[in-house]
């Protein structure tokens, strides 16, 4: 502990490492979410924590904001966990190795849960300090917002009175998010028969992709490393699949994808030459290793591999389509994100992202129908709704004006593709006008997560004079 002493705002940083030392990936909150009670009951203050974990902590106004609107300070208590290969932290009962660069805060290994730990650290030193000037605050820490938006889904708004949201769940100073894609995600399952195996056994590894978020990354046109397999798999001659396994959330681009098969002759020549061709300018490291391996007693039928090899190479993945409103806004796409041979059944699980239901519907129908023509079934879950755009917003203008008077400039509005609880909390709480901002971030949900720590600072700020100012 205090790798970050010294770093401002001290409170702020101190919370941030206090959570970092919490193991909170999605699915194992409940310590984080007793973190937050616990914290609430030190202070004094009225809270609620609800069956699935969601916290709210409520605090009162400051002397002359008692008739103003209360407010929500709203983020989510998960985080993705993803690690590098030779990083020996166990996400279940470990800690994150934190890390300073310059003006950068990363984890040693690992994603740094900069998302969404920098809203609840800096929604509790707001709550923790004496002399901040604000109206009713209500905080709200939701839980599983990485998985489907659960916590979100789930919770009970009756106990919100507030009616202006910030959501501090956003990537880029200055940036006002105001609305967002809905999504859902989607699982297949391919049945497979397995044979006796006579043939020599090689490993196949994609590897070196930048991978990413697979919303608010799609656009970068990066690689993704299960796309990448079946198109090479699809190059080569008699052979069988063993197993295939890539990728390890719905919603981050896959970097890295290995499959184990049998074949008549000699692959290994084949796989560097692949990755030569098929690099990018977004994804130049690609690259596609073929070694001897193992003997493998038994391997995929002929036809289980065929219809495998054609679920790859046939469901579309990435951009869908463009919007016609907003320039550069993606509004319907689809991410390979898991890739996995479990017991006899070869199954894939798609992040499916679309601001028009109708495309939404239609993208999923289309997910299904391939997975029905290579005979395996298709079913979905944690189907959330889009945001939709608010014309008349108070909290927009007032939040506009005190980024032009603080800095000199103009916030950029914008509309993006990944989603956002405030779809889920627009529908809860009728009436609702939120937007979402956050500081500076790279590379979320993988192991190259970093948070700039000066931004940090600037947005706290932000946040501070916001609430001085409603």
């Amino acid at each position: 502990m205090n790798k970050l002493a010294g770093l401002q705002p001290e409170r702020v940083f101190h919370y941030f490492e206090e959570l970092a030392a919490i193991p909170h990936g999605s699915g194992n909150t409940a310590a984080i979410s007793a973190y937050c009670v616990a914290f609430a009951e030190a202070h004094g203050l009225a809270h609620v924590q609800d069956t699935l974990g969601n916290v709210i902590i409520k605090k009162a106004a400051t002397a002359g904001y008692e008739d103003h609107p209360a407010v929500i300070l709203q983020g989510h208590l998960d985080m993705v966990c993803e690690k590098a290969p030779d990083c020996t932290i166990d996400f279940e009962k470990d800690g994150l190795e934190l890390a300073v660069d310059g003006d950068w805060l990363f984890a040693e290994g690992t994603t740094l849960g900069g998302d969404d730990g920098i809203a609840v650290a800096m929604a509790l030193a707001i709550l923790d300090a004496d002399d901040l000037p604000h109206p009713p605050l209500e905080v709200l820490l939701t839980v599983d917002e990485e998985i489907g938006l659960l916590g979100a889904a789930g919770l009970d708004g009756a106990a919100l009175d507030g009616r202006l949201l910030i959501n501090i769940d956003s990537e880029e100073e200055g940036v006002l998010t105001v609305s967002c894609a809905g999504g859902l995600r989607a699982d297949v399952a391919l049945p497979i028969e397995r044979i006796y195996n006579y043939w020599n056994t090689y490993k196949i590894t994609v590897d070196g992709l930048q991978g990413g978020h697979s919303g608010v990354e799609i656009d970068k046109g990066r690689l993704n490393s299960n796309v990448v397999m079946g198109q090479f798999l699809q190059t080569l001659e008699t052979y069988r699949i063993v197993r295939i396994e890539g990728g390890q959330k719905d919603n981050a681009i896959p970097c890295k994808t290995t499959c184990v098969l049998a074949a008549t002759k000699d692959i290994t020549p084949f796989g560097a030459a692949y990755a030569q061709e098929h690099r990018i300018e977004g994804d130049s490291n690609l690259t596609v290793t073929v070694e001897h391996a193992i003997a493998e007693n038994y391997t995929m039928t002929d036809e289980a591999t065929r219809r495998v090899v054609e679920f790859l190479t046939t469901v579309p993945n990435g951009i869908i389509s463009m919007s016609e409103s907003i320039d550069g806004l993606v509004q319907t796409s689809l991410n390979l994100g898991i890739l996995k041979t479990e017991g006899d059944a070869v199954k894939a699980s798609f992040g499916l992202r679309s601001s028009v239901g109708e495309e939404k519907a239609a993208l999923l129908a289309r997910v299904k129908t391939v997975a029905q023509s290579c005979g395996g079934r298709c079913e979905s879950s944690g189907d959330y709704p889009a945001w939709e755009y608010c014309k008349e917003s108070r909290l927009r203008d007032t939040m506009c004006a005190v980024w032009k008077r603080m800095y000199g400039s103009q916030a950029k509005v914008v509309a993006i593709h990944a989603g956002l609880e405030c779809g889920y909390l627009c529908d809860k709480l009728p009436g609702l006008d939120a937007v979402s901002i956050g500081p500076d971030m790279q590379d979320i949900h993988t192991c190259r997560e970093r948070l700039s720590i000066s931004s940090v600072e600037r947005v706290y700020r932000y946040v501070c004079e916001i609430l001085k100012s409603l």
